[in-house]
């Protein structure tokens, strides 16, 4: 059995450098209202970025720089790190934890914590918008900053150094990507800064 040894803190702010879009539920439906509103926390009603998003897209971003399409195997770096998914490749616990990221507290006071973005969708074929088409899409204006926290913990089986090179590539790779959705529309462009 594994033991842990060691737990790694990463601290840092998130900036929004475009608007960005992680979808909400609607929880009623209003005429002349939002057709895809952000998630918002259930208690401040401010906009937060899930954990999952973070986790999930690293670990798409790093599957996908190996060739690997959904990786479950349960012996690689990645699967070690992000968990296998699967109870019987399971080896240990997953040894890292994304927090939720919630908004900086410089930006709990900005009058415009959300914007609505107007879309069109455009027949290819002909060049025309299509009937209908329009909608509002709300998002978090660029510039926002979001306080984020991942936990990771090392096993005593662990190669600390490459499990940290893991993720630093995988904090990269997000900086050249995209969070969220409409990332080929331009959404979702972040920088992620470490808090020493």
């Amino acid at each position: 059995m594994s033991k842990l040894v060691k737990t790694n803190i990463i601290k840092g702010v998130l900036t929004c450098e475009t608007g960005l879009h992680i979808g909400g539920a609607k929880d009623n439906l209003k005429i002349g209202g939002l057709d895809s509103p952000v998630i918002k926390h259930p208690i401040t009603d401010e906009p937060y970025i899930p954990g999952s998003s973070l986790k999930g897209k690293m670990r798409s971003l790093l599957e996908s720089q190996e060739g690997k399409n959904v990786c479950a195997c349960g012996a690689c770096l990645i699967c070690d790190v992000f968990g296998s998914g699967s109870v019987k490749t399971r080896k240990a616990i997953t040894r890292v934890l994304f927090r939720d990221a919630l908004i900086s507290k410089e930006n709990k006071t900005d009058p415009l914590i959300t914007e609505e973005k107007y879309e069109n969708r455009i027949d290819r074929q002909t060049g025309v918008t299509t009937s209908g088409s329009l909608r509002q899409i709300e998002r978090v204006p660029a510039g926002t900053k979001f306080d984020y926290e991942i936990v990771v913990q090392i096993l005593d089986t662990d190669d600390e150094k490459k499990l940290m090179e893991l993720i630093k590539k995988g904090l990269t790779l997000l900086e050249n990507n995209y969070l969220g959705g409409a990332g080929s529309r331009g959404y979702g462009k972040v920088t992620l800064s470490k808090k020493e």
